[in-house]
């Protein structure tokens, strides 16, 4: 007995080193192959004899049917073209660089989402009743979004504020009532979608259930056998091998001790890090702020077909990308001088200041737009914000390219040619997710006033997709600190949410409920505000027995202060419930492991008096 406890013992130690050494990895497609020639001979003797097969073989059947099922699935994934350049990128730069791309097909999936409902309640009508465009198209306008677009379903001013009906005493599509409820409904629709987002990420990542369950379970029950491509396997083991490193890393990471002075210098250091940036955040605003009143002055002495003069006005976009792209490398550069004593700290508070000068930038603009153009004396002033926007996206987006060739490209040649020191360049995850978040602010901002706006955006980031993969892969390297970010999804959505969604809802109830609509173009011309058509129409429908139950609603639902109180309070309660919850679910979990802790020492304990008595 005491021989084969040893030969026991033994395998179980030779299992062991062989999880660590990856021994386990390589032999699984193998063994996978083994288990298929098995079943084959099987299935194979069963047919010949004429027998029923037996119980085992029914069970390797049915595995070979969820394996059938495993693979279409896979198949299906595969049709999403970013699938596998995920896995390469989280096997080959972890999880920090992976959560960008992450986030950007995330942003990708919800302006194809958009464009789709706008589409089809917005544009596909306004074809039906749209009239020919007279003006010439010269190419200039690709870039200016002036002449020639200025008559098309890209903006406001050209939708009909006339009820849409192709046949005589047929069913009517109300052009006002369509515009207003189809961006209402699709904000709402987001607002579900962030809120849920924000729930679900956090649930799986501020519990953290991997954290209570140990290294172990990656080595033990991570591993997919159903991959048998070697490059696949290859790929899965490198993944897992990043993986494992960063838990490692998360687990060593060091607490410096400082001394007194030394605490001080650092204080003073982070405080006129944050007084410079800040100083430098309200700077670029004063000069957008200018810059933005001499961009009206010229629009209104060029409003004619004058697309030279048009072109000019390409001043301040291009102004702006330039402060949004080169003072968030001036923010990482002070992060670098203040030394952080982790990476997560360095990318938080660079996302911070990132997030104060692109956010009052937006401010700032939404201020010259509601404010000053919307009272100016323009006769669409609603296709002039647009034209803005449009403009403001299009070169937002030149220079998102730009900064892939000149931030990393020319950077990788400095690196490896005139300054060895400096070596390849790390890729900037802070500066990155804020321009992906400061993209699409601009969208829902402009999604009144251009409703194709999301379709321009899904091609941009699109693009923005493969050519940031093709420049990580050939000129950045992986971060030299190796950390865990599981948190950091949740964070970007977070950011997203508040105060960029969140503001653009306000800023959009200010519009719809205050903002008076051009007299001569849109779909709201005439209307003392935007939403005064949802009034009349709801006026109109209380002539109808049958609508009554709408204008009650209406009246003491939607227009009631009382019941959005009593809206806020229960999301209030639901939250904090929901907070218990997690609080609680992290305690079991604690209480858990140290129970597995105890009992897998108690085994120890006895594995070793075996061993020693044997």
């Amino acid at each position: 007995m005491c021989t084969g406890v040893k030969l026991y013992l033994q395998h179980l130690l030779w299992f062991l080193d062989s999880i660590t050494t990856h021994t386990i990895i390589l032999v699984t497609p193998a063994l996978l192959f083994h288990r298929n020639k098995v079943l084959k001979e099987i299935t194979n003797k069963a047919r010949q004899r004429g027998d029923r097969p037996s119980c085992c073989t029914q069970c390797l059947q049915g595995a070979s049917f969820r394996r059938f099922g495993n693979t279409l699935s896979e198949r299906f994934q595969q049709l999403r073209v970013w699938q596998k350049i995920l896995k390469v990128i989280g096997a080959e730069f972890g999880t920090s660089v992976l959560s960008y791309f992450v986030f950007l097909t995330w942003l990708l999936n919800f302006n194809i989402f958009s464009f789709l409902i706008n589409f089809s309640f917005i544009i596909i009508p306004q074809f039906l009743a749209a009239e020919p465009n007279n003006l010439s198209f010269t190419g200039l306008e690709l870039f200016t979004g002036a002449g020639y677009f200025q008559q098309t379903v890209l903006y406001y001013g050209f939708y009909t504020n006339a009820t849409i009906s192709k046949i005589e005493n047929g069913p009517s599509y109300n052009m006002q009532l369509g515009y207003i409820f189809t961006v209402g409904i699709y904000f709402l629709i987001c607002f579900l979608i962030l809120l849920f987002s924000m729930a679900k990420f956090f649930s799986r990542n501020f519990i953290q259930p991997q954290k209570f369950s140990g290294n172990a379970s990656k080595l033990l029950c991570t591993w997919d056998f159903n991959i048998t491509n070697e490059k696949a396997v290859k790929l899965k083991q490198k993944n897992l091998h990043t993986q494992i490193k960063e838990d490692l890393a998360e687990e060593n990471k060091e607490v410096l001790n400082f001394s007194a002075m030394e605490r001080v210098c650092r204080i003073a250091t982070h405080l006129l890090a944050w007084v410079v940036s800040l100083g430098t955040a309200v700077a670029a605003c004063a000069g957008v702020y200018f810059l933005s009143i001499n961009n009206l002055e010229l629009f209104m002495k060029g409003y004619s077909n004058d697309l030279e003069g048009q072109g000019a006005m390409l001043v301040l976009p291009v102004i702006v990308s330039l402060l949004n792209t080169l003072i968030p490398f001036f923010f990482s550069w002070l992060g670098h001088m203040e030394k952080f004593q982790t990476p997560g700290q360095h990318l938080y508070i660079t996302i911070t200041r990132n997030i104060i000068l692109k956010m009052s930038i937006v401010g700032i603009l939404c201020y010259y737009w509601l404010n000053i153009v919307a009272t100016s004396e323009s006769q669409c002033w609603e296709t002039l914000v647009g034209q803005d926007i449009y403009r403001l996206v299009l070169v937002d987006f030149i220079f998102c390219l730009l900064g892939s060739f000149f931030g990393e490209f020319l950077r990788r040649i400095i690196g490896t040619t005139v300054c060895l020191n400096l070596g390849l360049p790390e890729f900037d995850i802070a500066r990155n997710v804020l321009d992906l978040i400061y993209a699409q602010t601009l969208t829902w901002i402009g999604i009144l006033f251009s409703p194709m706006l999301p379709g321009i955006q899904m091609i941009a980031f699109f693009i923005v997709f493969f050519v940031k993969k093709v420049s990580l892969m050939r000129n950045c390297q992986p971060p030299r600190k190796v950390w865990r970010t599981s948190q950091m999804m949740t964070s970007f959505i977070l950011l997203l949410f508040c105060p960029s969604f969140l503001g653009v809802l306000s800023l959009l109830f200010f519009h719809t409920l205050r903002l008076k609509p051009s007299e001569g173009c849109g779909p709201f011309r005439g209307l003392p505000a935007m939403f005064s058509a949802v009034t009349e129409w709801v006026k109109s429908l209380e002539s109808y027995t049958a609508s009554k139950w709408v204008a009650w609603i209406y009246r003491n639902l939607i227009a009631s202060e009382l019941f959005f109180f009593i809206l806020c309070t229960f999301l209030l309660v639901v939250i904090y419930l929901y907070w218990e919850i997690i609080q609680a679910k992290k305690t079991m979990a604690k209480g858990l492991r140290q129970q597995i802790e105890n009992v897998s020492l108690a085994f120890s304990c006895i594995f070793c008096i075996i061993w020693l008595l044997c």
